[in-house]
């Protein structure tokens, strides 16, 4: 039998938090995405389903961390440039339109409560690295957090209507939006 890579084991489960939250994720769904029988999955995650979504979380959260706060506040590259690169990886994680933010999913229903915390935290770090970029293109504090805080709901809803629509136009516009939100 292969090996799974803890790469496909957190891929696998984030594609089930992200469609089903956490209260609807099963055990036999989780399994079957990470290619693990359910007795491995338990040895692998001790602490059941909720250890599997703060792993998840926490995988999230380094991505988050290195694919756009890091990007976004490396004031080595044109903020431009910046820019570009922190959007091309948001497209990437979200499937370019396909993907349902984990956030959001994780935000009903039992998820809130036990995940609010981590959930909080990356979203402050979203708001953060596009406030730092704000005030990278000329913008005063107040008007970069008001830009940050706009581009994460503008993403977030656009990935609702894409999922809605059948269509990635939505969110290829919103992609489009922020980046000319933010050309000085």
């Amino acid at each position: 039998m292969a090996k799974v890579s803890d790469q496909e084991i957190l891929n696998g489960l984030m594609s089930v938090f992200r469609s089903k939250g956490y209260d609807g994720a099963s055990l036999n769904e989780l399994a079957e995405a990470t290619g693990l029988k359910k007795a491995s999955l338990y040895h692998r995650f001790p602490g059941g389903k909720k250890e599997m979504t703060d792993a998840v979380l926490d995988f999230m959260e380094a991505w988050v961390n290195e694919k756009v706060f890091k990007v976004l506040s490396n004031s080595e590259v044109p903020p431009q440039q910046r820019l570009k690169d922190a959007l091309y990886n948001i497209g990437e994680v979200y499937g370019h339109g396909t993907k349902v933010c984990l956030y959001r999913s994780l935000s009903m229903d039992t998820g809130m409560s036990l995940f609010g915390t981590k959930i909080e935290k990356g979203i402050a770090q979203w708001l953060e690295s596009f406030s730092i970029l704000g005030q990278a293109v000329g913008k005063d504090a107040e008007t970069a957090e008001q830009l940050a805080k706009q581009s994460f709901v503008e993403v977030q809803g656009s990935l609702v209507l894409s999922k809605a629509m059948g269509s990635t136009e939505p969110f290829a516009q919103a992609i489009e939006n922020i980046e000319s939100r933010y050309t000085t």
